[in-house]
């Protein structure tokens, strides 16, 4: 592993924080990954149980290249998606590697709100195994691999530690920050800086706003949007659109910590810093003892940061998924 050593005010873990997703970037990203969206086409995908997920697909045919070398299906985080800088910028250096590449959004994430009436919660965890079995069809017996990011990086790994049951055949598995105990994620954001609970207060209370928009007969969620901070609002949608008994038994059902990942059978990696704002390192201590998962934690990087050069380039984290993705 290469080291990742930021200089000067890129050592501070907030700016590590913020640049992945910060707007300011995207004309610098958009021109690097004009393949990758030009080469992508649209799939609706089957989940069974009438759920439907969007993804956008971007494959060595498309691009005029000879058989890929495997493929991969990239996971954003909590109100990202698939137009994520950070999930745009890996997908380019994947499909110029020679990976067909799968962009997957979540339920209710990028323009997919009118797919299902039902409404997203990060429990939901056998749809998305439903798509990556259905992407796993559609790869021609290749290798396949998961990078997730945050909260993709807690999907992908439940994923993996589902793969047996489901007779999903996964190659490697890449987890960037992944959200680790929810309830000490959530109490991070509550106690640290306002910052990071207003963006995502911000996005979700958007995110609703056009869930309403596809099902105006279905939902009115001025009552839930109008709860003043995070932990509030997710105690209330639970008991308003989950069968869950309360806010901790939710938390509790997608905490990868414990036994969680006793099942994982896919060689896995963690990258995480020990400054990331939101996933307190600590927590590392409570992961099952599996031997097929490797936890790297370097010193700097912030929440799903890793970044070592301000223009448009690939950065570590993109460098090292890939050599990750790579080895033999």
């Amino acid at each position: 592993m290469v080291p990742f050593e930021p200089r000067g005010w890129l050592a501070n873990r907030h700016v590590q924080s913020i640049l992945p997703s910060l707007p300011l970037r995207r004309p610098l990203i958009a021109r690097r990954v004009e393949k990758l969206l030009s080469a992508s086409r649209e799939l609706v995908v089957d989940c069974g149980e009438d759920v439907r997920l969007l993804a956008f697909a971007a494959t060595q045919d498309s691009v005029g290249r000879g058989p890929a070398r495997g493929a991969v299906v990239l996971h954003h985080g909590w109100e990202g998606s698939s137009e994520s800088l950070y999930i745009l910028s890996l997908g380019q250096v994947l499909l110029e590697a020679g990976f067909d590449v799968f962009r997957l959004n979540l339920r209710d994430h990028g323009p997919s709100h009118h797919l299902n009436p039902g409404l997203f919660h990060s429990c939901r965890i056998a749809e998305v195994v439903g798509a990556v079995r259905q992407i796993r069809a559609l790869t021609n017996d290749m290798p396949l691999s998961l990078v997730g990011f945050s909260l993709g990086g807690n999907f992908a790994l439940r994923v993996g530690a589902r793969a047996g049951a489901a007779g999903l055949d996964l190659h490697r598995i890449v987890a960037i920050c992944p959200v680790l105990d929810p309830a000490v994620t959530l109490e991070a954001l509550e106690r640290g800086p306002a910052l990071y609970r207003e963006y995502f207060l911000l996005k979700w209370r958007r995110s609703l706003r056009r869930k309403q928009a596809a099902w105006p007969d279905r939902y009115d969620f001025s009552g839930l949007a109008a709860e003043r901070s995070l932990t509030t609002m997710t105690a209330r949608m639970v008991a308003e659109h989950t069968d869950f008994p309360g806010l901790d038994a939710y938390l509790a059902g997608y905490a990868i910590t414990g036994e969680a990942l006793a099942p994982l059978a896919t060689p896995s990696r963690i990258i995480t810093s020990l400054d990331d704002p939101m996933i307190p390192p600590h927590e590392l201590d409570l992961l099952a003892g599996t031997p097929t998962l490797k936890v790297t934690v370097t010193r700097r990087g912030g929440h799903c940061g890793f970044v070592d050069r301000l223009a448009g380039g690939p950065g570590w984290i993109d460098r090292e998924v890939l050599s990750e993705l790579t080895r033999p």
